[in-house]
């Protein structure tokens, strides 16, 4: 949560600084070319192949063998992202060309702008990866709390070079977007800095061997191998969505970029997190083989992951004005921004659930030794999203990119949840199924009476100065939840109670 709303800050630090501008479209569009590496090999397959096999080697050969194999990996990452990184920097304006539509390309000052952040952010890649590895091992020993906290530290950093080199950058005639950058990659080693005392602490000492033969670490590449090319799919689908998002005017860009980090507050929150604890948790039951602790395992994850997004889904959809309004409506970000930011994020909440599905379904076929079922099905869904996105775009502009990824993201977690249950023998559907609909039963009647309240409010509160948005908002937002909770009580959802009971029974001991 931490790490969530520190990116929400920074987010606001930046629509503050810079709104939906020339230079905020630049940032992002340079931003994607290490973010498409990171995904690609860091956190994406490589997260997916690691764990299981770590937590494998944790479990059946003890800590020193699990050391080994981390080390080799380790190494193996600052040779294959130490490589990218140089490549990536010589070659960053064809990699700009390629992300960007002819008419943003045709700007000279806008296309050497991108290039420039693009290969100060560049390194970043490489202290990602690392830090993606350390992640893994942690979550395998069972710490959850700095890692998750990490990522955080890319949001201190960001807003910290935002305050204190922005205005020094502005004076000596150098763009002062360039200062995000700079944090960018200060981020980047941040992540890694914060995480190693707790390895440390664990009994790990990095050593400077690579043993491209280790049984570990070739296993940790096979399992890569096929992810690699899943998720090097769905690279290509950025890219074709970055190039109809650039040819839609100066603030498109942008306005998807915020709109997206707003949807992906809950799956941060709420997807990545169950996720993150699901995974070790099913590789450690593969290794015992225990089948049915596995089945338990995800169905709970599914189940709890619903209970949490699917009113999100609905709240995002309902108040994504007032919501945008609030969290970014000040400096550089105007109220035609919020408009248009609200629209993209109605269109990104529909996928939302299948986000978090994807989140928590596609890494445990690596966990069962089924890592070809994702990069199948994640091939097919990029062939579904293109198409859509091509389409949708001529009819409803830059929303129809948002929906377009939505929607394919739903048919990707349909088809990896109907494909996984398959695999393990069964997800305790019926029930799946039966507290879906009280969710979502539940859910509708929070969304109508917030969209009653929130219009109700509009009424007779004031509507331009930030402590009265700020407090409709709150307000309507605790009326919903307090329907929401209602609604759970009078429809029996088993989720929200033990979530309910688990908090309480958390705040008692904090108490006594």
């Amino acid at each position: 949560m931490t790490s969530r709303i520190l990116g929400l800050v920074r987010d606001q630090v930046l629509a503050h600084l810079f709104g939906a501008s020339v230079a905020m479209d630049a940032y992002y569009v340079a931003f994607r070319i290490p973010n498409l590496l990171r995904d690609l090999f860091a956190e994406g397959a490589m997260s997916a192949a690691f764990v299981p096999t770590f937590t494998s080697y944790l479990t059946s050969r003890g800590k020193e063998s699990a050391w080994r194999v981390g080390n080799n990996v380790i190494n193996a990452l600052i040779v294959v992202t130490g490589v990218l990184v140089v490549l990536g920097i010589v070659f960053a304006d064809p990699l700009v060309r390629l992300l960007a539509d002819e008419t943003y390309t045709a700007n000279p000052a806008k296309l050497t702008l991108t290039i420039d952040l693009a290969r100060i952010m560049l390194p970043s890649l490489l202290f990602i990866a690392l830090a993606a590895a350390l992640m893994g091992m942690l979550n395998s020993l069972h710490h959850y709390f700095i890692p998750a906290l990490s990522p955080a530290m890319f949001n201190v950093m960001t807003i910290i070079c935002a305050f204190a080199l922005v205005p020094p950058l502005g004076r000596m005639g150098v763009a002062p977007i360039t200062a995000i950058a700079i944090g960018t990659l200060l981020g980047g080693i941040a992540q890694l800095a914060l995480q190693w005392p707790t390895l440390r602490r664990e009994g790990f000492r990095y050593r400077l061997t690579l043993d491209w033969r280790d049984e570990g670490l070739r296993r940790v590449l096979l399992l890569m191998g096929p992810g690699t090319i899943g998720m090097a799919a769905t690279q290509i689908n950025l890219v074709v969505n970055n190039q109809l998002a650039t040819g839609q005017g100066t603030g498109a860009v942008s306005w998807l970029n915020y709109a997206f980090r707003l949807m992906y507050l809950p799956i941060g929150l709420f997807g990545v997190s169950i996720a993150t604890a699901t995974l070790p948790t099913v590789s450690r039951h593969v290794t015992q083989k225990d089948l049915a602790a596995v089945r338990d395992t995800i169905a709970r994850g599914i189940s709890l992951m619903l209970m949490l997004n699917v009113p999100a889904t609905i709240g995002l959809a309902v108040l994504g004005i007032p919501i945008v309004r609030v969290i970014f409506e000040r400096g550089a970000f105007h109220a035609s921004d919020t408009v248009a930011t609200a629209a993209a994020l109605r269109c990104y909440a529909v996928g939302l659930v299948g986000y978090s599905v994807v989140r928590i379904a596609s890494p445990v076929f690596y966990a069962i030794g089924k890592n070809r079922v994702p990069v199948v099905v994640s091939m097919i869904a990029v062939l579904v999203n293109a198409a859509l996105n091509v389409m949708l775009v001529r009819v409803m502009g830059y929303t129809g990119l948002a929906l377009g990824t939505s929607i394919a993201a739903l048919f990707n977690a349909t088809a990896l949840f109907v494909i996984l249950r398959r695999h393990v023998g069964g997800l305790h559907e019926r029930r799946l199924i039966t507290s879906a609909v009280r969710i979502v039963i539940a859910s509708i009647a929070m969304g109508a009476v917030a969209f009653v309240v929130e219009r109700w409010t509009a009424t007779w509160m004031p509507q331009s100065a930030l402590p009265w948005q700020l407090l409709r908002l709150c307000f309507t937002i605790a009326v919903a939840l307090a329907t929401l909770a209602a609604g759970a009580w009078v429809l029996q959802i088993e989720e929200f109670n033990d979530s309910m009971r688990l908090i309480l029974r958390r705040f008692r001991r904090r108490s006594a």
